[in-house]
């Protein structure tokens, strides 16, 4: 019987592989708070408004992620800067410009996820260089916008998103939960999401089948860096402008909240919740080395030792879960 319970348990965690973040995000919080008394509930927020930020650029990560064939999205972070930088100037701290902002974002967005896809697809250049390479056009880009920009005002509507509550929650992580949510919904109840998990298992199979794969691989790149250029539109709001560099820290933190939330790094099975709760655990990794008061450079050695340990630790028990699922030969026979 015991036997039996602990394969069910693996095969339950194997099926939901967000259970490991949201456990190491259990465990590194009640640490800090026997260690430390600077975390209480309220840190808590301040947590949860970082990573409502790192969540919108996590979640289109993973579904260029999904897309399998090694696909990654390193234009984000300066998608997120040009947009920044973009709504910012147009916008002037106005609420009767807002609309213009709310446009060049969602424009920015889709151009620069069609650039991609055409680059990826058409001319076959591995994602991580064309996206590279499309980032530094667009980091080029924000150079010039840096130099037409003067001191602006915030939109109040925008400061109100991403900075007012709701009782005790934060607008801003509402609309992250509410994002969470509908990618979850696409993935797991659309035609779309269950076609772009065939794709990334193998795209060959896929297209045999009938799918239209090139479109449903683009659709990945638009998804990435729309949410990138609205996280930018929003993040500018919260911080009170546009800077050089702004968008550096999601450049693989939005990466590896996706593979420390249970996403395969191959392709084929995503779980949004499980961005979520990655985008949490980084988080609270980055705060715990700040209040260890570790240097930049031991701080990235730190977070990736974090992914690797998680990566292994979820890794080891769907190898185990998959050896104890497959029947033997003999057990085939009876």
């Amino acid at each position: 019987m015991a036997n039996f319970s602990n394969f069910r348990a693996l095969e339950w965690a194997q099926r939901n592989r967000w259970i490991w973040s949201l456990l190491g995000v259990v465990l590194l919080w009640l640490a800090l708070s026997l260690v430390t008394s600077r975390f209480s509930l309220q840190s808590l927020s301040g947590v949860a408004i970082s990573a409502s930020f790192l969540a919108l650029a996590g979640l289109g990560q993973m579904f260029v992620i999904t897309a399998g064939r090694g696909n990654i999205d390193l234009s984000i972070p300066n998608v997120l800067t040009l947009s920044a930088y973009m709504s910012t100037i147009l916008i002037k701290g106005h609420d009767t410009n807002l609309w213009m902002g709310v446009l060049v974002a969602i424009a920015i967005g889709l151009a620069v996820g069609v650039v991609n896809a055409v680059l990826v697809l058409a001319l076959r250049i591995p994602a991580i260089i064309a996206t590279l390479a499309t980032g530094y056009i667009l980091a080029t880009a924000s150079l010039f916008a840096n130099r037409a920009l003067v001191s602006y005002g915030v939109s109040p509507t925008l400061k109100w998103l991403t900075t007012a509550r709701l009782g005790a929650l934060p607008v801003i992580a509402i609309i992250a939960v509410v994002a969470v949510v509908a990618a979850s919904l696409v993935l797991g109840k659309l035609v779309y999401g269950r076609a772009l998990s065939a794709v990334g298992q193998n795209s060959r199979a896929a297209y045999l089948a009938g799918l239209r794969v090139t479109r449903i691989v683009a659709a990945t790149f638009v998804i990435s860096s729309l949410l990138a250029a609205i996280d930018g539109l929003l993040l500018q709001a919260y911080v009170g402008g546009a800077f050089l560099g702004m968008g550096a820290p999601y450049l693989l933190q939005s990466l590896g909240a996706v593979v420390l939330g249970g996403s395969l790094i191959m392709g084929g099975a995503s779980t949004a919740l499980g961005t979520l709760f990655g985008c949490v655990l980084l988080v609270l990794i980055v705060a715990t080395m700040q209040v260890a008061g570790l240097p930049s450079g031991m701080q990235d050695i730190v977070q990736g030792l974090v992914v690797i340990f998680v990566l292994s630790l979820a890794g080891g028990v769907r190898g185990r879960g998959t050896n104890r699922a497959r029947p033997t030969p003999a057990q085939k026979s009876a």
